[in-house]
């Protein structure tokens, strides 16, 4: 049975994974750069939401830290891109 801490940790997962489908979807309807970048960011964010909850509801014994840091490094980067260089 999912612990309630579980079960928030999936909610966050889908709910970030939500947001990247929407954003995406803005993207498409109305080609904003802006919402092309954080679309990218949330990619990277639902994968770092998945990933913990691989890390502590599922694998168990592996330490998955570093991925899921490197993955929220990734999608911060992506946006901190997104903002410097493509600034109008």
């Amino acid at each position: 049975m999912l612990s309630f801490q579980g079960v928030l940790y999936i909610m966050s997962a889908l709910a970030s994974i939500a947001c990247t489908v929407l954003l995406l979807r803005g993207f498409a309807r109305s080609s904003s750069k802006l919402l092309f970048w954080s679309g990218l960011c949330f990619i990277g964010l639902s994968i770092n939401n998945v990933l913990l909850v691989l890390d502590l509801l599922v694998i168990v014994d592996t330490d998955l830290s570093v991925l899921r840091l490197g993955s929220s490094l990734a999608a911060v980067l992506v946006l901190l891109y997104a903002f410097i260089w493509e600034a109008e």
